[in-house]
This record gives structure tokens, sequence and C-alpha cells, in this order.
């Protein structure tokens, strides 16, 4: 989840989905997206993060949606793309056993353990390189969460 839902979280369901698909888990894995935010709701994702997706074969689709009570219901995992939408989801989690659902996505990043800062920087107010350094700080969360995963399944 980030805050407009067309930048940082369709790119990692879009990363997600195909990690997935390679792996021939789609039976098994759900994947969507939402914003804490609803500005942007019924939108498609963002120009310049389809343009970051697609040159690396990636194909980015759908239109923004708000996150909502239901979601914590459907999904095992409710997954932030900062601290702030973390603190927003917390808040909005119906009770204990749904914000414990709630992690920053960069945790299932090994080569973030030893960060203090955890946050996909949003880079709606950048330029194009904010866009590719976003695609590839969440690419490494998404092989390391899909790991986690698999992981989890053989315990």
């Amino acid at each position: 989840m980030c805050l407009g839902n067309i930048c940082r979280s369709p790119t990692a369901a879009a990363i997600m989905r195909s990690l997935v698909s390679d792996g021939g888990l789609e039976a098994r894995i759900e994947i969507d997206s939402a914003g804490t935010g609803g500005w942007h709701t019924g939108e498609p994702p963002d120009p310049r993060a389809v343009d970051a997706a697609a040159r690396r074969g990636i194909a980015l689709s759908g239109t923004a949606r708000q996150v909502g009570f239901e979601d914590f219901e459907s999904f095992d995992l409710i997954i932030a793309m900062d601290g702030s939408n973390e603190l927003s989801l917390r808040r909005l989690a119906p009770d204990e056993r749904a914000r414990e659902k709630v992690r920053l996505l960069r945790e299932f990043d090994p080569a973030s353990d030893t960060l203090d800062d955890l946050d996909v920087p949003d880079p709606y107010y950048g330029g194009p390189s904010g866009f590719d350094d976003m695609y590839e700080l969440i690419s490494a969360a998404c092989k390391g969460l899909l790991e986690q995963i698999r992981a989890a399944e053989h315990t």
C-alpha cells in the first residue's frame, strides 16, 4: 500500500505477479494493490511508473483504489511502502490481529537488514530516475518476500 496507488503499490503488485507466475504459484498467492488515500481512485498507474516497469519487461495495469476494512480480512499480509502508510494502515486496522498483518515491504529485502530507513521513497514529485530507483528497491524486496513465503510453506 502506498499513498495514491498509482506509483509504488502497482509497481510492487506487478513485480510480485511476475515473480509468482514465474514460480508457478498463481493458484496459491493472491496479489492486489491499494492506496491509503483516495485522490487517484479509478486512475491508471502513473505513466512514469509504467515506463520504468516496461523497460524491465513488467506490465503495470489496473486502476487505483483505496484500501478498505475488507482488505484486512481478505489478505494475510498488508504491505506498506513507507512508515507513514504503515502507520495509516495500523490505524485503519479493525483489531490487533489485523494490525499484525501490516509490514513494510523493505523488511523482506535481505540487503536492508542493517538500514534504519526502510521506506520506499515516493517518486511522484521527482524525475524519471526516482521511478528507476523505486523499481529497484521494490524488486529486491519482492524477491525477498517471495523467498520468505516459500520458506514458510516448507515449515
